[in-house]
């Protein structure tokens, strides 16, 4: 059976994350004191006495979500990835599961990334909204032409699963999208309590310094293929693999044509490991009787 794992992104974390892992493993204990060490600040302290305020802050989600992940992960008895994705975030999950990337270079990796998104957000009013029962091609259509009538930024976000799609951009471009995506016969078009455009042109300072830190971490080829969120196939070539991360911060989040390419490619089974079940739910959506089931 070809066994697909994949990895949850940012909006998975929830307080007390993770601390059963640390409680119960000593494995599991060091590599939490590990990141400790490598983050500066005691993540593990935030994850499980933390509010859920205090976990929703960028500089805390993203290493907290990558660190759960890896650690759900190591509890698995004789994993066999056959192949691996990672939603937004999540990518860097799959690129340590599957010996791309070190789990410490990947750790340093997330902090930068989340920091300059961070900065990012801050220096740019910007936000999300999510759309509802709407074809893909009708949401794209919208934000091309609310682009070229406006010039504000509007840009399809995340393709989660068919009839939901996130879109991202300037705040009054995001506002009038959702006017017209409800016109153009949405059942929902909801502006997301987040701080930032993600995976959006607007992002694009935080691509820069990413791609400074990436340009200077070593890649291998890994043991098997990384569906990548831009370009929704499989890839092992390091550099490819190295670029790809990079676009991945001001390009889309092709979920939805991931899992199809991994279904397409033979993936029988998938696993989703990390807080939650949110990608499980996706994907019993995208193809309906796939075989899923989680790692927490």
């Amino acid at each position: 059976m070809i066994h697909a794992y994949v990895f949850p992104g940012q909006g998975s974390q929830y307080p007390g994350m993770g601390k059963p892992h640390y409680d119960n493993n000593a494995f599991s204990k060091r590599i939490f004191e590990q990141a400790n060490d490598i983050l500066g600040f005691k993540i593990s302290d935030v994850m499980f006495h933390g509010s859920e305020v205090d976990l929703r802050q960028t500089n805390v989600t993203q290493p907290a979500i990558f660190l759960h992940s890896v650690i759900a992960y190591k509890s698995i008895e004789n994993p066999t990835p056959h192949m691996v994705a990672g939603h937004s975030l999540g990518e860097f999950t799959a690129l340590v599961i599957s010996n791309t990337l070190s789990f410490e270079d990947a750790l340093r990796l997330v902090s930068i990334r989340a920091a300059a998104m961070q900065k990012a957000c801050l220096s740019v009013p910007s936000t999300m909204a999510a759309v509802l029962g709407l074809d893909d091609l009708k949401v794209e259509e919208v934000c091309q032409s609310l682009r070229e009538e406006t010039g504000e930024v509007v840009v399809p976000a995340n393709y989660n699963c068919p009839g939901q799609l996130v879109i991202s951009g300037s705040i009054k471009g995001i506002e009038m999208a959702c006017e017209r995506m409800k016109a153009a016969g949405a059942k929902r078009a909801q502006v997301l309590p987040v701080g930032g455009a993600f995976h959006s042109p607007l992002m694009e300072p935080a691509r820069e310094e990413l791609a400074a830190a990436i340009e200077h971490t070593a890649f291998r080829r890994g043991v098997c293929p990384v569906y990548q969120n831009v370009v929704a196939r499989g890839v092992t070539d390091p550099d490819q693999i190295r670029q790809n991360l990079i676009n991945q911060l001001t390009g889309p989040v092709r979920w939805t044509q991931t899992i199809e390419a991994m279904i397409t490619d033979g993936a029988e089974r998938f696993t989703e490991v990390g807080p939650r079940k949110v990608l499980q739910g996706l994907i019993a959506k995208i193809r309906k009787g796939t075989n899923t089931d989680g790692v927490e």
